[in-house]
Protein backbone atom coordinates (compact mmCIF):
# COMPACT_ATOMS: atom_id res chain seq x y z
CA UNK A 1 0.00 0.00 0.00
CA UNK A 2 1.47 3.36 -1.19
CA UNK A 3 2.20 6.35 1.93
CA UNK A 4 -0.03 8.39 2.35
CA UNK A 5 0.19 11.86 0.90
CA UNK A 6 -1.28 13.65 4.37
CA UNK A 7 -0.06 12.66 7.44
CA UNK A 8 -2.12 14.89 10.91
CA UNK A 9 0.24 15.17 14.35
CA UNK A 10 -2.16 14.65 16.91
CA UNK A 11 -0.25 14.94 20.25
CA UNK A 12 -2.79 14.33 22.95
CA UNK A 13 -2.32 14.73 26.92
CA UNK A 14 -5.54 14.32 29.56
CA UNK A 15 -7.55 15.00 26.11
CA UNK A 16 -10.28 12.09 26.99
CA UNK A 17 -12.79 14.74 27.73
CA UNK A 18 -13.29 16.26 24.34
CA UNK A 19 -11.02 13.78 22.02
CA UNK A 20 -14.38 11.82 20.75
CA UNK A 21 -15.48 15.30 19.34
CA UNK A 22 -11.93 16.12 17.67
CA UNK A 23 -11.77 12.33 16.36
CA UNK A 24 -15.10 12.58 14.62
CA UNK A 25 -14.10 16.14 12.83
CA UNK A 26 -11.14 13.94 11.26
CA UNK A 27 -13.08 11.00 10.37
CA UNK A 28 -15.73 13.49 8.75
CA UNK A 29 -12.91 14.82 6.25
CA UNK A 30 -14.16 15.10 2.66
CA UNK A 31 -10.35 14.22 1.94
CA UNK A 32 -9.59 10.80 2.59
CA UNK A 33 -5.61 10.13 1.66
CA UNK A 34 -4.44 10.75 5.27
CA UNK A 35 -2.69 9.01 7.75
CA UNK A 36 -2.92 10.29 11.55
CA UNK A 37 -0.11 9.71 13.78
CA UNK A 38 -1.57 10.23 17.66
CA UNK A 39 0.87 10.80 20.64
CA UNK A 40 -0.18 9.83 23.88
CA UNK A 41 1.98 12.50 26.46
CA UNK A 42 1.69 10.84 29.38
CA UNK A 43 -2.26 11.19 30.08
CA UNK A 44 -3.49 9.89 33.36
CA UNK A 45 -7.40 10.22 32.05
CA UNK A 46 -8.88 7.37 29.55
CA UNK A 47 -7.23 9.55 26.51
CA UNK A 48 -4.69 5.87 25.63
CA UNK A 49 -8.20 3.91 25.76
CA UNK A 50 -9.87 6.43 23.17
CA UNK A 51 -7.49 6.31 20.86
CA UNK A 52 -6.84 2.53 21.04
CA UNK A 53 -10.58 2.35 20.16
CA UNK A 54 -10.23 4.65 17.53
CA UNK A 55 -7.28 2.70 16.21
CA UNK A 56 -9.15 -0.79 16.33
CA UNK A 57 -11.85 0.81 13.92
CA UNK A 58 -9.91 2.94 11.40
CA UNK A 59 -6.74 1.75 10.02
CA UNK A 60 -5.58 5.50 9.18
CA UNK A 61 -4.91 5.84 12.75
CA UNK A 62 -1.37 4.59 14.57
CA UNK A 63 -1.29 5.25 18.39
CA UNK A 64 1.91 6.06 20.48
CA UNK A 65 1.86 5.92 24.13
CA UNK A 66 5.12 7.73 25.73
CA UNK A 67 5.90 9.11 29.16
CA UNK A 68 5.24 12.84 29.59
CA UNK A 69 7.58 14.56 27.44
CA UNK A 70 5.48 18.11 26.89
CA UNK A 71 4.42 19.61 23.20
CA UNK A 72 7.33 20.19 20.98
CA UNK A 73 9.15 16.88 21.87
CA UNK A 74 5.42 15.18 21.66
CA UNK A 75 5.68 16.77 17.90
CA UNK A 76 8.98 16.03 17.07
CA UNK A 77 7.83 12.22 17.94
CA UNK A 78 4.99 12.67 16.07
CA UNK A 79 7.10 14.26 12.50
CA UNK A 80 9.08 11.58 12.62
CA UNK A 81 6.62 8.52 12.35
CA UNK A 82 4.68 10.49 9.74
CA UNK A 83 4.97 9.26 5.96
CA UNK A 84 3.09 11.86 4.47
CA UNK A 85 4.68 14.41 1.94
CA UNK A 86 2.73 16.80 3.85
CA UNK A 87 2.09 17.22 7.31
CA UNK A 88 -0.84 18.82 9.38
CA UNK A 89 -1.44 19.66 12.74
CA UNK A 90 -4.63 18.88 14.70
CA UNK A 91 -5.14 19.48 18.34
CA UNK A 92 -7.30 16.99 20.57
CA UNK A 93 -9.76 19.41 21.66
CA UNK A 94 -10.48 21.07 19.04
CA UNK A 95 -13.08 20.58 16.00
CA UNK A 96 -11.74 20.35 12.29
CA UNK A 97 -14.35 21.50 8.97
CA UNK A 98 -14.81 18.71 6.92
CA UNK A 99 -13.02 20.58 4.25
CA UNK A 100 -9.87 21.47 6.01
CA UNK A 101 -7.57 19.67 4.66
CA UNK A 102 -9.62 19.23 1.34
CA UNK A 103 -9.19 22.68 0.72
CA UNK A 104 -5.61 23.36 2.56
CA UNK A 105 -4.52 20.39 0.10
CA UNK A 106 -5.55 22.09 -3.00
CA UNK A 107 -4.06 25.39 -2.04
CA UNK A 108 -0.70 24.26 -1.11
CA UNK A 109 -1.25 21.87 -5.11
CA UNK A 110 -2.14 24.88 -6.69
CA UNK A 111 0.42 27.46 -5.11
CA UNK A 112 3.88 25.89 -5.02
CA UNK A 113 5.32 28.44 -3.71
CA UNK A 114 3.59 28.37 -0.08
CA UNK A 115 5.36 26.10 2.24
CA UNK A 116 2.99 26.43 4.64
CA UNK A 117 -0.71 27.51 5.16
CA UNK A 118 -3.24 27.58 7.65
CA UNK A 119 -6.99 28.09 7.94
CA UNK A 120 -9.11 31.40 9.41
CA UNK A 121 -10.47 30.34 12.64
CA UNK A 122 -13.19 30.59 15.33
CA UNK A 123 -13.46 29.96 19.02
CA UNK A 124 -15.81 28.67 21.04
CA UNK A 125 -17.93 28.01 22.77
CA UNK A 126 -18.91 31.95 22.92
CA UNK A 127 -19.37 32.08 27.14
CA UNK A 128 -15.80 31.12 27.43
CA UNK A 129 -14.15 33.83 24.85
CA UNK A 130 -12.57 36.81 25.47
CA UNK A 131 -12.11 39.89 24.25
CA UNK A 132 -8.39 39.18 23.76
CA UNK A 133 -9.35 35.81 21.75
CA UNK A 134 -11.72 37.83 19.98
CA UNK A 135 -9.29 40.49 19.14
CA UNK A 136 -6.80 37.49 17.90
CA UNK A 137 -9.67 36.08 15.99
CA UNK A 138 -10.21 39.01 14.29
CA UNK A 139 -6.92 40.12 13.84
CA UNK A 140 -5.55 36.36 12.27
CA UNK A 141 -9.11 36.08 10.36
CA UNK A 142 -7.49 39.28 7.96
CA UNK A 143 -4.69 37.46 7.07
CA UNK A 144 -4.71 35.25 3.63
CA UNK A 145 -1.96 36.03 1.75
CA UNK A 146 1.45 35.55 1.72
CA UNK A 147 2.09 39.57 1.72
CA UNK A 148 -0.05 40.32 5.09
CA UNK A 149 1.11 37.54 7.07
CA UNK A 150 4.74 38.28 6.26
CA UNK A 151 4.13 41.80 7.20
CA UNK A 152 2.59 40.89 10.36
CA UNK A 153 4.69 38.02 11.57
CA UNK A 154 5.89 39.69 14.40
CA UNK A 155 2.84 41.15 15.50
CA UNK A 156 1.50 37.59 16.43
CA UNK A 157 1.65 34.07 15.53
CA UNK A 158 0.22 34.61 11.90
CA UNK A 159 -1.20 30.62 11.19
CA UNK A 160 -3.45 29.22 14.52
CA UNK A 161 -1.25 26.23 15.43
CA UNK A 162 -4.03 23.41 15.19
CA UNK A 163 -4.31 24.62 11.61
CA UNK A 164 -1.20 24.65 10.36
CA UNK A 165 -0.54 22.45 6.92
CA UNK A 166 2.86 22.47 5.67
CA UNK A 167 5.38 20.36 3.43
CA UNK A 168 7.47 17.77 5.31
CA UNK A 169 10.83 19.60 3.43
CA UNK A 170 10.13 23.30 5.08
CA UNK A 171 9.44 21.53 8.27
CA UNK A 172 13.25 20.10 7.94
CA UNK A 173 14.61 22.30 6.20
CA UNK A 174 13.36 25.19 9.46
CA UNK A 175 14.99 22.50 11.77
CA UNK A 176 11.61 20.81 12.98
CA UNK A 177 9.58 21.74 16.35
CA UNK A 178 11.96 22.60 19.35
CA UNK A 179 11.77 23.59 22.80
CA UNK A 180 13.26 27.11 23.60
CA UNK A 181 11.31 27.87 26.99
CA UNK A 182 7.97 30.13 24.36
CA UNK A 183 5.63 29.07 22.19
CA UNK A 184 6.76 25.71 19.96
CA UNK A 185 4.58 26.94 17.15
CA UNK A 186 5.06 31.10 17.11
CA UNK A 187 9.26 29.67 16.88
CA UNK A 188 8.50 27.49 14.11
CA UNK A 189 6.52 30.02 12.00
CA UNK A 190 9.34 32.80 13.17
CA UNK A 191 12.02 29.97 11.89
CA UNK A 192 9.98 29.27 8.29
CA UNK A 193 9.72 33.37 7.59
CA UNK A 194 13.70 33.36 8.32
CA UNK A 195 14.34 30.86 6.17
CA UNK A 196 12.22 32.82 3.32
CA UNK A 197 9.06 30.44 3.44
CA UNK A 198 5.91 31.95 1.81
CA UNK A 199 2.99 31.17 4.45
CA UNK A 200 -0.47 31.85 3.82
CA UNK A 201 -4.15 31.57 5.06
CA UNK A 202 -7.13 29.88 3.98
CA UNK A 203 -10.08 32.62 3.37
CA UNK A 204 -12.39 30.55 5.19
CA UNK A 205 -13.32 29.12 8.74
CA UNK A 206 -12.40 25.92 8.57
CA UNK A 207 -11.26 25.55 12.08
CA UNK A 208 -13.20 25.62 15.45
CA UNK A 209 -10.84 26.64 18.43
CA UNK A 210 -12.39 25.70 21.62
CA UNK A 211 -11.55 28.36 24.32
CA UNK A 212 -11.55 27.55 27.93
CA UNK A 213 -9.51 28.31 31.60
CA UNK A 214 -7.37 24.99 31.26
CA UNK A 215 -5.82 25.49 28.01
CA UNK A 216 -2.00 25.69 28.01
CA UNK A 217 -2.08 28.86 26.69
CA UNK A 218 -3.76 30.18 30.05
CA UNK A 219 -1.74 28.10 32.17
CA UNK A 220 1.65 27.54 30.99
CA UNK A 221 4.21 29.89 31.15
CA UNK A 222 5.72 29.09 27.83
CA UNK A 223 2.73 31.44 26.62
CA UNK A 224 3.05 34.06 28.50
CA UNK A 225 3.20 37.88 27.28
CA UNK A 226 6.98 37.79 28.23
CA UNK A 227 7.33 34.61 26.46
CA UNK A 228 6.13 36.05 23.55
CA UNK A 229 8.44 38.89 23.95
CA UNK A 230 11.39 36.48 24.62
CA UNK A 231 11.01 34.88 21.31
CA UNK A 232 10.37 38.14 19.06
CA UNK A 233 13.46 39.10 20.58
CA UNK A 234 15.42 36.47 19.17
CA UNK A 235 14.52 36.18 15.80
CA UNK A 236 13.79 39.74 15.28
CA UNK A 237 17.65 39.70 16.15
CA UNK A 238 18.32 37.16 13.36
CA UNK A 239 16.42 39.24 10.75
CA UNK A 240 15.58 42.85 10.80
CA UNK A 241 17.64 44.09 13.72
CA UNK A 242 21.22 41.59 12.84
CA UNK A 243 23.50 43.52 13.09
CA UNK A 244 21.96 46.58 14.94
CA UNK A 245 23.03 47.60 18.36
CA UNK A 246 19.75 50.00 19.36
CA UNK A 247 16.85 50.71 18.59
CA UNK A 248 13.57 53.69 18.48
CA UNK A 249 10.34 52.54 19.92
CA UNK A 250 6.69 54.19 18.70
CA UNK A 251 4.61 53.65 21.99
CA UNK A 252 5.82 54.80 25.50
CA UNK A 253 2.31 52.68 26.90
CA UNK A 254 2.84 49.47 29.21
CA UNK A 255 3.44 47.54 25.98
CA UNK A 256 6.35 49.51 24.70
CA UNK A 257 7.94 50.17 28.38
CA UNK A 258 7.21 45.91 28.73
CA UNK A 259 9.12 45.84 25.22
CA UNK A 260 11.67 47.70 26.08
CA UNK A 261 12.32 46.59 29.17
CA UNK A 262 12.62 42.97 27.66
CA UNK A 263 15.17 44.69 24.65
CA UNK A 264 17.73 46.31 27.46
CA UNK A 265 17.82 42.50 29.01
CA UNK A 266 18.75 41.30 25.62
CA UNK A 267 21.62 43.96 25.34
CA UNK A 268 20.03 45.92 23.05
CA UNK A 269 19.76 49.47 23.33
CA UNK A 270 16.52 52.12 23.64
CA UNK A 271 17.44 55.14 22.06
CA UNK A 272 14.66 56.68 22.36
CA UNK A 273 10.18 56.76 21.87
CA UNK A 274 8.02 58.33 19.72
CA UNK A 275 4.34 59.05 21.00
CA UNK A 276 0.69 61.03 20.28
CA UNK A 277 0.05 61.52 23.71
CA UNK A 278 0.90 64.70 24.66
CA UNK A 279 1.24 63.70 28.57
CA UNK A 280 4.21 61.23 27.86
CA UNK A 281 5.93 63.48 25.22
CA UNK A 282 8.97 64.73 27.01
CA UNK A 283 9.47 62.04 29.89
CA UNK A 284 12.06 59.35 29.91
CA UNK A 285 12.08 56.10 30.12
CA UNK A 286 14.82 53.68 30.96
CA UNK A 287 16.96 56.97 31.00
CA UNK A 288 15.47 57.15 26.81
CA UNK A 289 13.47 60.38 26.05
CA UNK A 290 10.06 60.14 24.97
CA UNK A 291 9.79 63.02 21.78
CA UNK A 292 6.61 64.22 19.39
CA UNK A 293 5.74 61.03 16.93
CA UNK A 294 5.87 63.95 14.42
CA UNK A 295 9.94 64.20 14.85
CA UNK A 296 10.24 60.63 14.09
CA UNK A 297 11.41 61.57 10.33
CA UNK A 298 14.31 62.94 11.59
CA UNK A 299 15.43 59.58 13.34
CA UNK A 300 15.54 57.27 10.24
CA UNK A 301 18.56 56.15 10.92
CA UNK A 302 17.83 53.88 13.90
CA UNK A 303 15.81 51.32 13.29
CA UNK A 304 12.18 51.21 14.98
CA UNK A 305 10.05 49.28 16.19
CA UNK A 306 6.02 50.06 16.61
CA UNK A 307 4.63 48.42 20.18
CA UNK A 308 1.31 50.00 19.76
CA UNK A 309 -1.17 47.25 20.24
CA UNK A 310 -4.39 49.52 20.38
CA UNK A 311 -7.40 48.52 17.80
CA UNK A 312 -6.63 50.87 14.31
CA UNK A 313 -3.56 52.24 15.58
CA UNK A 314 -0.93 49.79 13.70
CA UNK A 315 -2.61 50.87 10.36
CA UNK A 316 -2.36 54.67 11.56
CA UNK A 317 1.01 54.66 12.54
CA UNK A 318 2.22 52.59 9.21
CA UNK A 319 0.47 55.72 7.10
CA UNK A 320 2.36 58.39 9.26
CA UNK A 321 5.65 56.07 8.62
CA UNK A 322 4.87 55.95 5.26
CA UNK A 323 4.45 59.71 4.93
CA UNK A 324 7.61 60.01 6.82
CA UNK A 325 9.99 58.09 4.35
CA UNK A 326 9.80 54.82 6.54
CA UNK A 327 9.42 51.44 4.75
CA UNK A 328 8.84 48.37 5.85
CA UNK A 329 10.38 46.27 6.78
CA UNK A 330 13.55 47.92 5.82
CA UNK A 331 13.41 50.92 8.28
CA UNK A 332 10.65 49.65 10.66
CA UNK A 333 8.48 46.88 12.13
CA UNK A 334 5.13 46.53 14.18
CA UNK A 335 5.55 43.85 16.73
CA UNK A 336 2.46 44.48 18.72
Amino acid sequence: MSDPQLSVLLPCRDAAAHLPQAIRSLSLQTYRDFEVVAVNDGSRDATPEVLERWAARDGRVRVVHHEPVGLAETLRTAALLCRGEILARADADDVAHPRRFAEQVALLAARRELSAVGTHVRYFPHEHVGWGARRYQQWLNGLAEPESLARDVFVECPIAHPTLMMRRSALEEAGGYRANGWPEDYDLVLRLHLAGAQLANVPRVLHFWREGDERASRTDLRYSAAAFRECKIHYLRQGCLKGHEAVNLWGAGRVGKDFARALLDEGLRVRGFFDIDPRKIGQEIYAAPVRDAREVKAHRDIYLLVVVGAPGARELIRGLLAEAGFREPENYRCVA
